[in-house]
């Protein structure tokens, strides 16, 4: 049995500093996080990589030495009752001792040139850059409505260039940008769109690199994926709004309706331009107009009663993504 990695408090080894901080959330254990862990042990730049783990913790991580090892620097950030994936987001960020810091998922799979694309494009002036996305589980329609509304305008292959917004919870940015945030870090990294808005009100620009791929596992259980929709809707309008006044904010909520029309015209369009395999649009066209319809009514009670407990909700689904999959996902691939 490997002894665990982490065993002081705060849980830290480091030779020098790092190139780049890639910040991973588990709600539990290292076991949940192993899969991605795998994806980063094969970056082709692995040992200029501090990982930083954000989990209740260090004691019950159970972190592995071995697949650790390989890595610039491992760090754990405890922070008990985790139930935002800003506020843990956040306090990776404060932690991180590169001057970049790149977010992934537990269900989120980078390609090996992934972290090489985006530390060699960050010795460049730009404030936050995504990776391109393609999805992991091909096999189900529910999952292609899932991963078509999430990531549908940086779906692989998409065109390098500036970008009005990046994929959430899975780009990357310069520290100190972030850190200038203070305490409203936690909300802006709960729904980046806000904080992309922000940093371009401030003269910055966002950069689309293809050079950095990642793959995602999306939801296949039609509940789960309704759930999930409604509640990141309500969440969403609800941190987007905070500073509105009310009439704005009623304004947005009496459009709603309009809301997946013209969400579903841009992701027809999209998918229409993409240049690989996709389902036809007709085929998944049904699980589209749900999905946009019920994430419309999550906004429109974002707009008037705010986020309520959607936050916390959303947390419950956003982890262990294959325990709703319809079949057991196929054996990892780093090298892939």
């Amino acid at each position: 049995m490997v002894k665990p990695l982490m065993e002081q408090k705060p849980s830290i080894i480091h030779r020098s500093t790092p190139e780049m901080s890639v910040v991973i959330i588990t709600p539990d254990r290292f076991d949940t996080i192993r899969r991605t862990i795998a994806h980063l042990r094969a970056q082709s730049v692995r040992d200029q990589l501090e990982v930083v783990i954000v989990a209740p913790s260090a004691e019950e991580l159970e972190a592995d030495d071995l697949e650790l090892a390989p890595f610039h620097a491992v760090q754990v950030v405890e922070v008990g009752h985790l139930g935002s994936v800003g506020e843990a987001n956040a306090a990776g960020v404060r932690r991180a001792r590169a001057p970049v810091v790149a977010f992934v998922e537990e269900h989120s799979y980078p390609h090996p040139g992934w972290a090489e694309a985006l530390i060699r494009k960050h010795r460049q002036p730009w404030a936050a850059i995504g990776p391109v996305v393609s999805n992991a589980n091909e096999d189900s329609l529910v999952a292609w409505a899932d991963f078509v509304i999430a990531y549908g305008p940086w779906m692989d292959p998409s065109r390098a260039g500036v970008r009005d917004f990046l994929p959430g919870h899975n780009s990357s940015y310069k520290v100190v940008l972030l850190l200038e945030y203070g305490p409203e870090l936690d909300g802006m990294l709960e729904s980046e769109t806000t904080l992309h808005s922000s940093l371009r009100q401030k003269g910055h620009q966002l950069y689309l690199e293809p050079g950095a791929r990642i793959s995602h596992l999306n939801y296949e259980n039609l509940s789960v994926w309704i759930r999930a929709q409604y509640l990141s809707g309500r969440a969403f309008a609800a941190d987007r709004s905070e500073h509105w006044p009310s009439t704005h904010r009623l304004l947005y909520a009496v459009g709603g309706p309009l809301i997946p029309l013209v969400r579903l015209r841009r992701i027809l369009s999209q998918m229409r331009e993409a240049r690989r395999p996709l389902p036809p649009s007709a085929t998944v066209l049904p699980a589209l107009v749900l999905g946009l319809a019920v994430s419309a009514v999550g906004e429109m009670i974002g707009y008037c009663w705010g986020a309520g407990d959607a936050v916390q909700r959303r947390w419950d689904l956003e982890f262990h993504r294959v325990r709703h999959l319809k079949a057991e996902p196929q054996p990892s691939k780093p090298g892939v």
